[in-house]
């Protein structure tokens, strides 16, 4: 009688799971976020739009002193092919635009003042009225602490009292002259000439907040100061904010 061979079966190793689907950790989705949050602000604020505020009374009374303003950086923005003109909003400086710069003397501050004159053009102040090519410019937006001085023998306007007075000049191409709304107290190409088109930064477009403040209230510095303005301006919120003011477009 033969015996049987019997095979012994051992038994087979666990088929490993299938991997589950991968998950980052919070951590890792909170800082993502935070990463990509932090470029779009600083692309938006960067060739976008920027917020500003008025610390001087050099535009009243269009643009008070605690205004703050949203500037328009891409409708100026440089375009390198036909057709990126033609893709992005793009178009040159117009007179009576409000634009906030580079100020020449000091590249660190910003500045805002409108477009008076254009690159091409003569222009000449007499007597505290602009003229254009010969022709006097109607600004209604002007404002004067005082008026006009008349030359008699009693009261003779010297050429050197710029508020007065100016040129004429012709200005050169890629050049614009830019006065401040309040004539008698705005330091503007009078004074240190010409503004480039390289430093414009953007037109000023809306007020989107406005805070009754003085010039003081900008010129303090340090932390004991930001401190104090943050404690003001908590403190103070509903009864200084101008609330008429508040998103009105800037002409």
């Amino acid at each position: 009688m033969k015996k049987q061979k019997t095979t012994s079966s051992k038994p087979s190793a666990p088929t490993p799971a299938a991997p589950g689907p991968y998950r980052k950790s919070t951590v890792r989705e909170y800082f993502e976020s935070i990463v990509i949050a932090v470029i779009l602000a600083l692309f938006i604020r960067t060739f976008v739009v920027q917020a500003f505020k008025i610390p001087t009374g050099s535009m009243e009374n269009n643009l008070l002193i605690g205004d703050h303003l949203l500037v328009n950086k891409f409708v100026f923005g440089p375009s390198l092919s036909s057709f990126e003109r033609a893709l992005l909003p793009e178009r040159p400086m117009r007179r009576g635009d409000v634009m906030v710069f580079k100020y020449p003397g000091n590249r660190e501050r910003d500045f805002i003042k409108r477009v008076i004159g254009l690159p091409g053009e003569t222009l000449e102040m007499k007597n505290k009225r602009i003229y254009i090519n010969g022709k006097p410019l109607d600004e209604p937006y002007v404002h004067f602490i005082e008026p006009p001085q008349s030359p008699s023998a009693y009261a003779e306007v010297v050429s050197s009292d710029l508020r007065e007075r100016y040129g004429p000049i012709t200005i050169p191409a890629g050049k614009y002259f830019m006065m401040g709304d309040n004539r008698d107290n705005s330091e503007d190409s009078r004074y240190w000439g010409l503004l480039s088109q390289d430093d414009v930064k953007g037109k000023a477009v809306m007020i989107y907040w406005s805070y009754e403040s003085t010039t003081e209230d900008y010129e303090q510095t340090g932390i004991g100061a930001t401190v104090k303005d943050l404690y003001t301006v908590v403190t103070q919120f509903f009864t200084r904010t101008r609330w008429g003011r508040m998103f009105h477009l800037v002409h």
